[in-house]
C-alpha cells in the first residue's frame, strides 16, 4: 500500500498522539488532528468526544488512512470505558466504513492478554495468537477493539493493524518495562509499516523494540516491513539499581500487563 497521504491521527494531544504528531511528518504523513482535549498549537484540530458521530463523519471525510490513538489509556470504571474505548471505537469504525476509508492502525495494548504469564528465562516467547486474556475494563476494551476489526474486515472489507502496545516513552521507567518498551522512533517506524504494508486484512501485531529482554514475538510486526533499531538493555543497570530485579513472588512482575493485574492505574479524568 502507497504511503497514505493524509492521515487521520486521533488522540492527537496524548502522550503516545504527541510523539507520533513530532515523528510521523517525516515519513510522508499529512496529519489530520482529532482530540476531546484542544491540541496545543494546533488551532486547525478537531475537539470533539468519540460519541460526536458527525464530528468523525468530518474527520474522516478524505483520509487515505487512520491511525486511533484515542480514548481511556488506564482502568477506568466499565460505564467510562464503554463510552470511550468500545461504542467510541465503533463510532469511528463505522465513520471509515461509510466513508470508505481503507484502512485502520489501532491502538490496542498487551492489557487484552494482561494475564497471560510472561515467558521464564529459555522459555519461547509469547505468540501474537495467544488468547485473550485481558487484566482490566481497559484490557477489555482492547479486546473488543481486535474483535471489531476482525468483523469489519470479515464484513466490509475495512482493513486493520491492531498494535498490541507495549510501554512507548523516550525511556523505560522500570525493570518490567525492559522487556515490554517501544521507543517513540520504534513506533513511528512500526505504525508506518503498519500502515504501508500490502493486503493485511486484520493483522495483529505486538509492539515494542527489538529489547534484549523482550517479552513476545515480534515476527508478525517484522512481516509487515518493522525493523526495530532500539534495545532497551542500555538502561537496564540504572533500573536495576534503582528498583531490583523482577519479584517471581509479584504477579505484577510475572504478567504480561504487570501492575494492571493486581493494582492497576487509574484514569484520572
Amino acid at each position: 500500500m502507497p504511503t497514505p497521504r493524509t492521515l487521520l491521527l486521533t488522540g492527537a494531544a496524548g502522550g503516545l498522539g504527541t510523539l507520533m504528531r513530532s515523528l510521523l511528518p517525516a515519513y510522508g504523513y499529512e496529519l489530520r488532528l482529532f482530540d476531546v482535549r484542544p491540541v496545543e498549537g494546533e488551532p486547525d484540530a478537531i475537539t470533539a468526544d468519540l460519541s460526536d458521530k458527525e464530528a468523525l463523519r468530518e474527520a474522516v471525510r478524505g483520509v487515505d488512512a487512520v491511525l486511533h490513538l484515542a480514548g481511556i489509556s488506564l482502568e477506568a470504571p466499565f460505564e467510562k470505558i464503554l463510552r470511550s474505548n468500545i461504542e467510541g471505537t465503533y463510532n469511528l469504525y463505522e465513520a471509515a466504513r461509510e466513508a470508505g476509508v481503507p484502512r485502520i492502525v489501532f491502538a490496542s495494548s498487551n492489557h487484552a492478554v494482561g494475564y497471560t504469564p510472561a515467558p521464564r528465562a529459555g522459555d519461547p516467547l509469547i505468540p501474537v495468537d495467544t488468547p485473550h486474556r485481558p487484566d482490566t475494563f481497559y484490557g477489555l476494551s482492547k479486546s473488543f477493539g481486535e474483535d471489531l476489526a476482525q468483523l469489519y474486515w470479515d464484513r466490509h472489507g475495512l482493513e486493520t493493524v491492531s498494535v498490541r502496545i507495549g510501554s512507548c516513552f523516550a525511556e523505560p521507567t522500570d525493570v518490567r518495562m525492559l522487556s515490554v518498551w517501544m521507543s517513540p522512533a520504534d513506533g513511528a517506524r512500526l505504525f508506518h509499516a503498519a500502515l504501508t504494508a500490502e493486503e493485511v486484512g486484520h493483522t495483529v501485531v505486538y509492539g515494542s523494540s527489538a529489547n534484549t529482554r523482550l517479552w513476545w514475538d515480534l515476527t508478525g510486526a517484522r512481516a509487515l516491513g518493522y525493523e526495530p533499531q532500539d534495545d532497551s538493555e542500555q538502561y537496564a543497570d540504572k533500573l536495576i539499581a534503582e528498583h531490583g530485579e523482577l519479584d517471581p513472588e509479584n504477579p505484577a512482575h510475572t504478567h504480561l500487563g504487570g501492575r494492571f493485574v493486581n493494582d492497576p492505574p487509574i484514569w484520572p479524568y
